[in-house]
């Protein structure tokens, strides 16, 4: 087998389960794009647009198992919503680069998104669910249920990201929690990357604390305020 067959097809046998070769890169490319986003680096987005095409053929060809009957749908769904919306923050992050970026040199200053943002992302994410769950009914995926889930939990976190809302972590916290239940109750022998998804959520609580610092360190610290006409008084 030459490099490239074995880049494209090839396996590693872990135990009892594998992890195909492709699935392999494209978590790379994706843990990846996850450390250079907790640094804020625009870097992150077109590495993580590399992972995802990677990803999104492991999940339609059943790659992640050599079982090609009943690929993930929602998994591979999810890669398509990463795409469309790491564009937007390819770009998004590349303005504010160029705009001069954070002070720590980020290309983002990380905050919490304010009430009426997430009231927001409550409502496109009830809306893409809907929408994925209804999909997933009719082409046949497996648990249209849980995949839905992933699919609007990705959609919203990727937002998150290139908005720079602190709390796009803790969605991805759940897709990733989620994501972990239905790989190991799916008909995929997928221990192996049960284990690697559960060593790329150690990055994922990571760089929340990490952005939590960095917005917390951004907000500028109230003071008392003085009245003007008490000033000299005493002195």
């Amino acid at each position: 087998m030459s490099i490239l067959e074995w880049l494209a097809t090839g396996q590693i046998d872990i135990g009892s389960s594998f992890l195909s070769v492709p699935e392999v890169l494209g978590n790379v490319f994706g843990l990846t794009s996850a450390i250079l986003g907790m640094r804020r680096w625009v870097l992150a987005w077109p590495i993580g647009l590399v992972g995802n095409v990677l990803l999104f053929f492991v999940f339609t060809t059943g790659s992640i198992a050599e079982v090609g009957e009943e690929p993930l749908w929602g998994q591979a769904g999810r890669q398509v919503f990463f795409a469309a919306v790491s564009l937007y923050g390819w770009w998004r992050w590349t303005r504010q680069r160029h705009s001069g970026g954070s002070a720590d040199g980020g290309a983002i200053t990380p905050r919490w998104a304010t009430w009426n943002e997430r009231f927001l992302l409550l409502a496109v994410g009830a809306g893409v669910y809907a929408l994925t769950y209804a999909a997933l009914l009719q082409i046949g995926s497996w648990s249209p249920p849980t995949e839905a889930w992933i699919v609007a939990g990705s959609m919203l976190a990727t937002w998150g990201m290139a908005r720079g809302w602190v709390e796009f972590w803790l969605v991805w916290m759940l897709v990733d929690v989620v994501g972990v239940v239905s790989l190991v109750r799916s008909p995929y022998p997928a221990h192996a990357t049960v284990g690697m998804y559960l060593f790329y959520a150690f990055f994922v609580v990571m760089g929340f604390f990490v952005w939590w610092r960095a917005a917390r360190d951004a907000t500028p610290q109230t003071s008392p305020v003085t009245d003007p006409s008490l000033e000299g008084v005493g002195a």
